[in-house]
């Protein structure tokens, strides 16, 4: 008996990673030490006081039941109150902010609120595969634009402006950039909103690296009439070490929110009660929690690059998120080549940058979510 699967996926590739990390276990289980410098999961703890807020809120009764499709009204809260304090921005908890069940969820939830058959997306190429994918599944068609070295990886206005948009439908953008580390700023950005008017679709910043080695945490309503276009998920996974607790929130004005409500009211029943008031705790953490983090991750850092020397690699000092984004040599053929030589004779992961779109072909990104022992374990076998 063969069922078919569905004519929505049949273009969706399996995620690398997914095929990666079996690869990665099958190794293992043949008695190779790997280590893996390519997954972007935080190894570091959550704040302590997030973990404690975790335990007492779920011994307590009336904790356990179903809950509401926006969220808990103390993390909308949190949520407007973290907009307001680190980037100056006004959000009314009640009708322009719903947490998520991670920013993932949002991807698919705003793709499949607005995207129809036929439609088009701007996607960013390299970016994270899942704009792809999940503009596909929902039947739209992924129009690739270029982010290139020479131009920070920010969008050219300019190119675009020269381009068929009639059928765009939504627009990805990223800073701090995944994967290239690239930091957003007004400037650059602003003329991306008149664009967006102008041809009428939706600006979409997914924004999970705000605080990781940025010196200049940016909101895309910071700039002059984003409200009325434009949506943003804030995570908590990357910044306060949160990934498998899955929250994070939609931000945007308060029509476009409510017609991902009547998707997302259909996927899911709420998120757990004590996860959502542990979460508010966490975006009301000192700043001096944070610093403590970017600290950890500067020296983290210092060391892949010691990493990338070795194998004469070129990278930029001036970024911010996760990862180190570098150019390997011309004498490879591209950097999966280079990512396999070094998996295969040092037991080093380092993904590939063309799973994130064909200008990544020749760079590697370098995980900073090992502890620095480890990184200087991959030093030694490398050296």
């Amino acid at each position: 008996m063969h069922i078919p699967e569905a004519h929505r996926i049949s273009e969706v590739k399996t995620y690398y990673f997914a095929k990666k990390l079996k690869q990665l276990r099958e190794m293992q289980a043949e008695g190779k030490d790997i280590i893996n410098l390519g997954i972007g999961s935080p190894d570091l703890n959550p704040s302590s006081e997030v973990i404690i807020s975790l335990q007492q809120a779920a011994d307590k009764s009336a904790m356990h039941g179903y809950q509401p499709y926006r969220g808990i009204a103390e993390l909308r809260n949190g949520f407007s109150d973290w907009y307001q304090n680190n980037f100056d921005v006004h959000l009314n908890p009640n009708t322009e902010i719903l947490p998520l069940l991670g920013s993932k969820e949002g991807i698919m939830h705003i793709s499949m609120s607005f995207l129809n058959p036929g439609d088009q997306v701007l996607v960013p190429n390299p970016g994270y595969p899942a704009y792809k994918s999940v503009a596909q599944i929902a039947g739209a068609t992924p129009i690739f634009y270029s982010l290139n070295e020479e131009n920070s990886y920010l969008p050219n206005t300019e190119v675009l402006e020269q381009m068929d948009l009639s059928k765009v439908k939504i627009m990805w953008i990223n800073y701090p950039h995944m994967p290239t580390g690239a930091k957003g700023n007004i400037k650059a950005l602003q003329p991306l909103i008149p664009l967006a008017k102008e041809n009428n679709f939706l600006l979409c910043h997914d924004n999970p690296y705000s605080f990781i080695l940025n010196d200049r945490p940016f909101s895309i309503f910071q700039l002059e009439g984003a409200k009325e276009v434009c949506i943003e998920l804030s995570s908590l996974s990357k910044n306060y070490n949160m990934a498998g607790w899955r929250i994070a929130s939609m931000s945007c004005h308060s029509k476009i929110l409510d017609t991902v409500l009547k998707f997302k009211s259909n996927m899911d029943s709420g998120m757990f009660k004590p996860m959502q008031l542990a979460a508010t705790t966490a975006l009301n953490l000192p700043k001096e929690w944070m610093a403590a983090q970017t600290e950890i991750y500067t020296h983290r850092r210092e060391k892949i690059w010691e990493l990338m020397d070795m194998f004469d690699c070129r990278y930029n000092k001036d970024t911010a998120g996760l990862f180190v984004w570098s150019r390997v040599p011309d004498s490879y053929k591209d950097a999966e080549e280079l990512s396999e030589k070094i998996l295969h004779m040092h037991h080093v992961f380092l993904t590939p940058g063309k799973i994130f779109g064909s200008n990544g072909d020749r760079y590697l990104r370098s995980s900073l979510c090992q502890d620095i022992s480890i990184i200087e374990k991959a030093i030694e076998r490398c050296r």
